[in-house]
C-alpha cells in the first residue's frame, strides 16, 4: 500500500470576510442590521423584532423610537421571500399601536400591505398583511387608502381562505370599509354577500359575529337586502334564532333582519316561509332582555311601511308587543312602547289597544326611567289621536294624574307627548272637566315657559283645549299662566305661533282674562303680527278680534265700526279715531290731561244719580283732557242740543252705521231704537 498523502487546506481569499456569529441583546443592534444587504441577517433580524414585538405594547413603542419602522417599510417588497414573510409579520403586530399606525399612513405604505394579499402568496402572509390592515382601516383615513389602493376585492376573495384567522382579519377590515357609502356600493358591485352568508356557518363565533355585524350594516341599503333575499340569507337568519346554542349571535341576527323588514317583498317572503311567526314568537319568549328589545326594534323598523303593518295585524303582534311592555328590561319597555307608536297607524291594532296595552303604559308613565315615561307618553298621544274611546280608556285608566305629572319631566320629548294626550282627551267636556280637576292650568305654566318649540307648541294647544269656561281660565290668569303665554305670540316658530293665538282666543272668552291679555300687551303683538304677511294665520286674525270684542271703545276707535253682536255698556267712551301705532289711553290717564281744543271723548254712563267727581263739579263740559259729556249730564241738556251735529249711541246691540247727517268726527253712527226703548234711555246727542 501505498503511503497516504495529506492533502493541504487552501487558505480563504485575502477579500472574503471571515464568518461572525454575533449575539446581540439590545434591540438598537438589530434595529441596525435591518439595513443589512445580507438575505441571512434580515431574516434573522425581523424574526428576533417580531417576537420582541409580540411582548407588549412597550415594545412596540420602542421601535418606533429606535426607527425600525421605516427600513422594515422596504423589506415588504424585498425579493428574499422569508424576509418578506418577517417583516409582514412584524407589521401585523404593530399596527395596533396608533402611533405606528400615523407613521405608516405617512409613509404610504398601503399599497405595499395589500400586495401580499395576492394569491400566490403564503397563507402566513396572508394573515400577517390582513391584520395589519384590519388594524389600519379602524381609522378613517385609512379606510379611504385602503380602499383607493383596491384593498376591497383581494379582502372579499380571502375570505374564502382555509385558514380562519384570514377570514376573520379580511371580514374584521371590510366590516371597518363598509361603514363608509362608497365602500358599501363597491361591496354590492363585487358581489360579496355570498361569501359573508357563507361564514354564518363557520365553526367560530368570532368570525360569525362579525359577519352578521357587516350584513347589519349593508342591508341598510336597499340593494344589499335584495342581494341577502335572494341568496336565501333569511334562511341563515332564522336558523341562526331558531338555534339555542347560538345564542349569543341572536341580537346581531335580529339586526340584520330589522333591516329587511323594511322592505315589503322580504316582509311578505318571511310571513310565507313562517319566519314571521317565529320571529314574534321568538321575541315574546325569549328570556334575554337584548334579544326582546331588538325584536321590538325590528317591528318598529318595518311597521312604518303600511303594508307591513298589515302582516304585523295579522299575525297579531298586538300580543306580543303588551307582552313585551311588561318586561323588567326598561330598554325593552321602551323598545315596545315605540313598536305600538308606529303600529298605531293601523285602525285595527289601535282599537285592539284600547282595552290591552293603555292601562300598561299608564303604569310605564309613573317609571323612575325618564326614557321609559317618554316613550309611553308618545304611544299613549299616537293611540288617543283622533280617538275617543282610547282617549276615555286612558281617563278610566286613572291617566289624568300620570299625565300631569309628566308635564315637570326633564325629557322635552316626554313633556310634548303627555300634553297631546291632555289635549285630545279634552275634546271631551266630562274628560276636560276631569282635568282641571287635576290642577292642569297650574301644571301647564313650566311647558309655557320652555325654550323647545316643540314642547311650547303642544303646551299652547293644552291651554286652547282646556280653559274653554270661566273658572279655567280664572285659574290660568291667577297663577300666571297669561304671561307665558302672550310670549308665545312673538314666536319665531309659526306652529307656536299659531296655537298660542288659538290659546289667545280661547281665553278672551271672558272680560276678565281679555283685559289681562290686553294689559300684557296681546293686543299690541298681535296686531303687529297681523301686519306681516308671513307671520300672521286665520287664528292670529281672530284672536286679535276676540280681543277688540272685549274692548269695544279701542274697537270702535281703531276700526270705526261695531258689530251686531256688540254690546256696549256703561264706561264706553269715543275717543276718536286713533292712529296707527299709538295706544288708546284709558279714561283714568285721560282725566289727568288739560283741557285742549281736541274734539270731545263721548262717554257713556246711564246712571242719573251718579254725581260727578269734586273735581269736575265747576267743569260740567271739560274734562280728561278733552271735552267729556255722559249720558246723566246729556239728559239735562236743552233738546235744541239734540238738533247739532251730533253723536248717537244706544245701550243696546246697536252698530254704529252710517246716518244721513255726516257726524262731526267722520264717524257712522245711528240710535237703535229698541235698545233705547228697552233700557228706558233717550238718545245722547253729544255736541263739540
Amino acid at each position: 500500500m501505498g503511503k497516504k498523502i495529506k492533502k493541504e487546506v487552501e487558505p480563504p481569499p485575502k477579500d472574503v470576510f471571515d464568518p461572525l456569529m454575533i449575539e446581540s441583546k439590545k434591540a438598537a443592534t438589530v434595529v441596525l442590521m435591518l439595513r443589512s444587504p445580507e438575505e441571512d441577517i434580515l431574516a434573522k433580524a425581523c424574526e428576533a423584532i417580531y417576537k420582541f414585538a409580540l411582548k407588549g405594547e412597550e415594545n412596540k413603542t420602542t421601535l418606533l423610537e429606535l426607527g425600525a419602522v421605516e427600513p422594515l417599510t422596504k423589506l415588504l417588497t424585498h425579493e428574499d421571500k422569508i424576509v418578506r414573510r418577517n417583516a409582514t409579520m412584524i407589521f401585523g403586530i404593530l399596527a395596533s399601536n396608533n402611533d405606528v399606525k400615523k407613521l405608516l399612513r405617512e409613509l404610504d405604505v398601503m399599497n405595499s400591505v395589500i400586495a401580499q394579499l395576492a394569491p400566490e402568496e403564503e397563507v402566513v402572509i396572508h394573515e400577517f398583511a390582513s391584520l395589519c390592515l384590519a388594524n389600519m382601516s379602524a381609522e378613517y383615513t385609512s379606510k379611504v387608502q385602503i380602499f383607493e389602493h383596491g384593498g376591497l376585492e383581494p379582502l372579499i376573495r380571502l375570505l374564502s381562505s382555509p385558514d380562519p384567522d384570514v377570514k376573520k382579519n379580511s371580514m374584521e377590515c371590510i366590516y371597518n370599509l363598509v361603514q363608509d357609502f362608497q365602500c358599501r356600493t363597491t361591496l354590492q358591485e363585487l358581489n360579496a354577500i355570498p361569501p359573508i352568508l357563507d361564514l354564518l356557518k363557520s365553526e367560530y363565533p368570532v368570525i360569525q359575529l362579525l359577519a352578521l355585524k357587516t350584513l347589519g350594516v349593508i342591508t341598510n341599503d336597499k340593494e344589499s337586502r335584495t342581494m341577502l333575499r335572494d341568496n336565501q340569507g333569511l334562511d341563515h337568519l332564522i336558523k341562526i334564532l331558531e338555534t339555542k346554542e347560538l345564542n349569543d349571535l341572536h341580537i346581531e341576527a335580529l339586526a340584520v333582519i330589522a333591516n329587511c323588514l323594511e322592505d315589503m317583498d322580504t316582509m311578505v317572503q318571511i310571513q310565507q316561509t313562517g319566519g314571521l311567526k317565529k320571529l314574534l314568537s321568538f321575541a315574546e319568549n325569549s328570556t334575554i332582555p337584548d334579544i326582546q328589545k331588538n325584536a321590538a326594534k325590528a317591528i318598529t323598523k318595518a311597521a312604518y311601511d303600511p303594508e307591513n303593518r298589515k302582516l304585523f295585524h295579522e299575525q297579531e303582534v298586538e300580543k306580543c308587543l303588551v307582552a313585551l311592555l311588561g318586561s323588567e328590561n326598561d330598554g325593552t319597555k321602551i323598545a315596545a312602547s315605540q313598536a305600538i307608536s308606529a303600529m298605531c297607524e293601523n285602525s285595527g291594532s289601535k282599537d285592539f289597544f284600547n282595552n290591552q296595552g293603555i292601562p300598561q303604559l299608564i303604569q310605564l308613565l309613573k317609571s323612575d326611567n325618564e326614557e321609559v315615561r317618554e316613550a309611553a307618553a308618545l304611544a299613549l298621544a299616537n293611540l288617543t289621536t283622533c280617538n275617543p274611546a282610547n282617549a276615555n280608556a286612558a281617563a278610566e285608566a286613572d291617566g289624568i294624574d300620570p299625565l300631569i305629572n309628566v308635564l315637570s319631566s326633564k325629557r322635552d320629548g316626554a313633556i310634548a307627548n303627555a300634553a297631546t294626550v291632555l289635549t285630545n282627551m279634552a275634546m271631551q267636556e266630562p274628560l276636560r272637566l276631569n282635568i282641571q280637576n287635576h290642577d292642569i292650568m297650574h301644571a301647564i305654566i313650566s311647558p309655557l315657559r320652555s325654550a323647545n318649540t316643540v314642547v311650547q307648541s303642544k303646551a299652547a294647544l293644552a291651554v286652547a283645549a282646556t280653559a274653554c269656561d270661566v273658572e279655567a281660565r280664572t285659574e290660568l290668569r291667577n297663577s300666571g299662566g297669561l304671561e307665558p303665554l302672550v310670549e308665545l305670540l312673538r314666536s319665531k316658530n309659526d306652529e307656536v305661533r299659531k296655537h298660542a293665538s288659538w290659546a289667545v282666543m280661547v281665553c278672551a272668552g271672558d272680560e276678565l282674562t281679555a283685559n289681562e291679555l290686553c294689559r300684557l300687551g296681546a293686543l299690541d303683538i298681535l296686531e303687529e303680527v297681523n301686519l306681516s304677511g308671513t307671520r300672521k294665520n286665520k287664528f292670529s286674525e281672530a284672536a286679535y278680534n276676540k280681543l277688540l270684542n272685549n274692548n269695544l271703545s279701542l274697537k270702535y276707535s281703531q276700526t270705526g265700526y261695531l258689530s251686531s253682536s256688540n254690546i256696549i255698556n256703561d264706561g264706553f267712551y269715543d275717543y276718536g279715531r286713533k292712529n296707527p301705532g299709538t295706544k288708546l289711553l284709558p279714561l283714568k290717564e285721560l282725566c289727568l290731561q288739560e283741557p285742549s281744543d281736541l274734539r270731545a271723548v263721548l262717554l257713556i254712563n246711564s246712571k242719573s244719580d251718579v254725581s260727578p267727581p269734586s273735581s269736575m263739579e265747576d267743569k260740567s263740559d271739560v274734562g280728561y283732557g278733552r271735552s267729556i259729556s255722559s249720558s246723566s249730564s246729556l239728559r239735562r241738556s236743552s233738546k235744541e242740543k239734540t238738533k247739532k251735529n251730533s253723536y248717537h249711541f244706544s245701550a243696546g246691540f246697536g252698530s254704529p252705521i252710517e246716518d244721513k247727517s255726516e257726524p262731526a268726527s267722520g264717524r257712522n253712527t245711528v240710535l237703535s231704537k229698541s235698545a233705547t226703548k228697552e233700557k228706558g234711555w233717550s238718545s245722547l246727542p253729544i255736541s263739540r
